[in-house]
């Protein structure tokens, strides 16, 4: 019985996490980590980018949702998404998927001002000036 509790007292000291060393006063924040893609989110995250450039909108709009379903929480997909709707001329659905990437975009303010001024342009395409305005104020809020 001793011995089981031993090892239990030893294993439980193994699985506690390590603690972050104490930043001194003054000292900047560290910076976030950097968001880490799967090796498959990846090759279909660059798939999407070569597709775009050659105007393959509709192949890269389906590269977009397959890595959006490997990772749905990821904004970076998301805005991908956005700018291809964009470009397709599909204002309406890329003001949507823009929001849904400031959804998840959590703290990362630069991603968060992108959404907005893509929410903007698709705003001033539909003849929504007083929505892109809106939207160009949101932008400027998140520096």
């Amino acid at each position: 019985m001793k011995q089981a509790l031993a090892l239990l007292a030893l294993l439980a000291g193994c699985a506690t996490a390590p603690q972050p060393a104490l930043e001194p006063a003054g000292a900047p924040a560290p910076a976030p980590a950097a968001r880490v893609e799967s090796i498959a989110v990846a090759s279909l995250l660059d798939s999407a980018r070569s597709d775009t450039e050659a105007g393959q909108l509709a192949s890269a709009a389906a590269s977009l949702e397959r890595a959006i379903r490997i990772e749905p929480r990821n904004p970076r997909l998301w805005h991908e998404l956005a700018r291809v709707r964009l470009k397709q001329g599909d204002n309406a659905q890329a003001e949507s998927v823009a929001a849904r990437s400031n959804s998840w975009a959590g703290g990362d303010h630069a991603l968060r001002a992108e959404n907005w001024r893509l929410i903007a342009r698709s705003r001033e395409a539909r003849g929504d000036a007083a929505g892109a305005r809106a939207a160009l104020d949101a932008a400027e809020r998140q520096r």
